[in-house]
């Protein structure tokens, strides 16, 4: 979400980053998931052979269970080209030169069973619909902003329709100890993890709702937003969280009023 004040507000670019990226692994909290993994960005990032026996590890496999792996792609892909390609073969093309890449590797290695999850959906809709490969349908709107802009967001079913009717007030400061230890907030999309490395107020994540009665471990987790996925049909169904809105993101989020500004909580349609 953003608005004529804050749209300016840039991605990192890949200049940006290398005084800032420090910072973020350590401080910014959609990198917590990751942090595991981020001595493979002290220094020089893995190379894909490198990579690939991270993910033989850790067990990383595609949808049809072929061993995942990383290689530089030949080329430039289109995204019906791309997804086909980890589909058929297993093997995920990176550019290592990019962070947007290096995010999206390591977000399959944090969370292989939710993103093998997205590919096989991407796959088996071109698959049976081949006017997909030159245009999107609904479905694949939804699962390109989680690939880029999720957020997997857990808790009661009662918070989560608040988030859902962005009840901001009610939400974060009339229930914000309830949202503190009874939600989870996990970024996996990871657009969203490029631009959290330079974050500014309206950064938005689209977010995965699921039910649950506290945080569930990051495998559990996983497992979850896998299953999700198969009733996941338009873009209507994943909610909007503004993430410096999400309680302890960030300091200036424990005055109540800071959920007050309409160009960053916005209001639901005709709300």
């Amino acid at each position: 979400m953003t608005t004529s004040s804050l749209a300016g507000a840039p991605p990192a670019t890949e200049a940006d980053l290398p005084t800032r990226r420090a910072d973020a692994w350590q401080q910014h909290p959609a990198f917590f998931p990751y942090r595991a993994l981020a001595g493979t960005c002290a220094g020089d990032f893995p190379n894909a052979a490198r990579l690939t026996a991270l993910a033989a590890a850790r067990g990383v496999r595609n949808g049809l269970g072929l061993t995942a792996g990383f290689a530089a792609p030949a080329g430039t892909l289109k995204a019906a080209d791309y997804e086909l390609r980890i589909w058929r073969t297993g093997i995920i093309p990176v550019d290592l030169s990019a962070w947007h890449d290096r995010l999206n590797a390591l977000v399959w290695l944090a969370f292989p069973r939710f993103k093998a999850a997205l590919n096989a959906s991407h796959a088996r809709r071109l698959l049976a619909d081949p006017s997909e490969a030159r245009r999107r349908g609904r479905q694949r709107d939804a699962l390109t902003l989680l690939d880029e802009m999720g957020l997997l967001v857990t808790g009661p079913a009662d918070l989560l329709r608040g988030l859902a009717a962005r009840a901001w007030h009610e939400l974060f400061v009339q229930q914000r100890e309830r949202a503190k230890t009874e939600m989870s907030f996990t970024a996996v999309g990871h657009g969203l993890l490029e631009k959290a490395l330079a974050p500014y107020p309206a950064l938005t994540a689209k977010c995965l709702l699921l039910e649950a009665a506290r945080p569930p471990s990051f495998p559990d987790l996983d497992a979850a937003a896998a299953g999700a996925l198969a009733g996941i049909t338009s873009p209507a169904q994943l909610p909007p969280l503004p993430i410096c809105g999400i309680p302890g993101w960030s300091d200036a989020n424990a005055r109540a009023d800071f959920y007050d500004d309409p160009a960053i909580f916005r209001p639901p349609p005709g709300g």
